[in-house]
């Protein structure tokens, strides 16, 4: 399945630990867009285990995530408002 991952991470407290972690776990499976969103295809089981390995890193009283899911990537329209970044080295 084809999915968008999108998480806002409070800047309280210890959130460069946790912005580092959730940064690295789905960068294993997914394509880094911009800044806190990610995208790509992924199986249940792969999605399912991303989830769990979140659920562990993020803060449940400050932090959020959403995901999309799709069946098919071609289902799902993307539309740049402005150029779309080739690199992502310009976002921390």
């Amino acid at each position: 399945m084809y999915v968008v991952l999108i998480y806002d991470i409070k800047q309280i407290g210890e959130y460069q630990n946790v912005w580092r972690k959730v940064y690295k776990e789905c960068k294993k499976y997914l394509y880094h867009v911009q800044n806190s969103v990610f995208e790509g295809e992924l199986s249940k089981s792969q999605l399912f285990t991303l989830k769990m390995k979140l659920e562990k890193i993020f803060r449940k009283d400050m932090d959020s995530c959403i995901v999309f899911k799709s069946n098919n990537s071609k289902w799902m329209d993307k539309v740049y408002i402005t150029e779309e970044q080739e690199d992502d080295s310009q976002f921390i």
